[in-house]
């Protein structure tokens, strides 16, 4: 790409990285501490946990590490089912079968494209352990039936809000609700740490023996005894240090989000041919990614013609349950999910556009589409 071309260009995602990440990763540098020791690790735990209303919050090294703490932390395992939909990016589908449990499952609600609550007592048996939610592209799912559900069955509820920074499900800020709940803090979402992530609870025991399978189960007298098996999935302090800076102007970022969320809006809301995730009445979008729906014959020559004029996109997930690994599961009819994925473009949505970049980005949208 030319020095001109990389100007033009308009990626799907930008994190917004300024000087105090620069400063806080600077001190790292110069005392020495950039592993899993040092006080930033600890600060972004404690000011994270705050942020969201929470008791506990552990930091590690990556989202997926996160969701497989949670499922080890809750004793899930072999013979054990967890809900989980369809469409999501494929890490908490993994995270079950790390564990040895099994996925099944549940379609997409087709107005904000989540968990569809509706469709998850059908889906539960005697083996069903956990209902795995995920809050997908910034719009939180409907908790108040999952955990009246998960209520009724003596289940787990956990959540991946790794797409849902600072969302909030009727004034509550997801990520908190669940049992256990995950975090991911990679290059592209709205709090990054370049890799990381975060498991947050409420319970003092699971914080606990998250804290100690995350530190190779290191006995907490005895920094050389080890007495259950453990992994290495801390959080280095240089991350740590770029997620409290990303986490100090996190309401910025927010701020940022809507107002390019808002342009899209206006702009292509009222288009024949072009869905946008609804926004319910109970729920506090964060818009992750601005996500629209257009034809599945539309779509990828959409994308092309958006691509051949600098600007980059992203199809939906597509449904976990028909990707190789998950070949038993192929048969299952998830209509609504199947449809969305087939259907979905992920926008440029990053922290830094400009009203001019989103301008552009809408009317090269409605010179194909028109």
């Amino acid at each position: 790409m030319s020095e001109i071309d990389r100007d033009r260009f308009i990626p799907v995602y930008k994190p917004f990285i300024g000087a105090r990440e620069r400063k806080y990763v600077d001190e790292c540098l110069e005392t020495g501490w950039i592993s899993g020791r040092g006080h930033f690790v600890k600060d972004f735990e404690q000011s994270f946990a705050k942020y969201l209303g929470a008791k506990h919050s552990i930091a590690v090294c990556n989202g997926t590490v996160a969701l497989h703490l949670a499922m080890l932390t809750l004793g899930i395992g072999r013979g054990d089912e967890v809900i989980v939909p369809t469409l999501t990016y494929i890490a908490p589908v993994n995270a079950i079968k790390y564990v040895g449990a099994t996925p099944v499952f549940v379609d997409s609600h087709p107005d904000y494209w989540g968990l569809d609550p509706n469709r998850i007592e059908e889906n539960i048996t005697p083996k069903t352990k956990a209902i795995l939610v995920v809050h997908l592209y910034g719009h939180p799912c409907d908790m108040d039936p999952i955990s009246e559900i998960a209520e009724k069955h003596n289940l787990f509820v956990i959540e991946d809000a790794a797409e849902a920074h600072g969302a909030e499900y009727k004034g509550r800020k997801v990520g908190n609700i669940g049992m256990i709940n995950t975090f991911s803090f990679y290059g592209n979402k709205i709090i990054t740490t370049g890799e990381g992530g975060m498991v947050v609870t409420e319970s003092n025991a699971l914080s606990d023996l998250c804290m100690r399978l995350k530190g190779q189960g290191v006995v907490a007298e005895n920094m050389y005894w080890h007495d259950l098996l453990g992994y290495n999935y801390r959080m280095s302090n240089v991350a740590a240090a770029i997620g409290l800076a990303q986490l100090d102007r996190v309401d910025e970022t927010l701020a940022n989000k809507k107002r390019i969320a808002d342009l899209y809006r206006r702009e292509l809301g009222s288009m024949d041919g072009v869905v946008i995730q609804a926004e319910k009445p109970w729920a506090l979008n964060v818009y992750w990614m601005f996500s629209i729906l257009v034809s599945p014959m539309q779509r990828e020559p959409l994308r092309q013609f958006l691509a051949q004029r600098m600007i980059e996109t992203r199809p939906f997930f597509s449904p976990v349950h028909t990707m190789p690994m998950y070949s038993e599961h192929r048969s299952r009819k998830l209509p609504v999910a199947q449809d969305i994925s087939e259907r979905g473009i992920n926008l440029p949505s990053g922290p830094t556009l400009t009203n001019d970049e989103v301008g552009h980005v809408c009317d090269l949208v409605k010179q194909y589409l028109t």
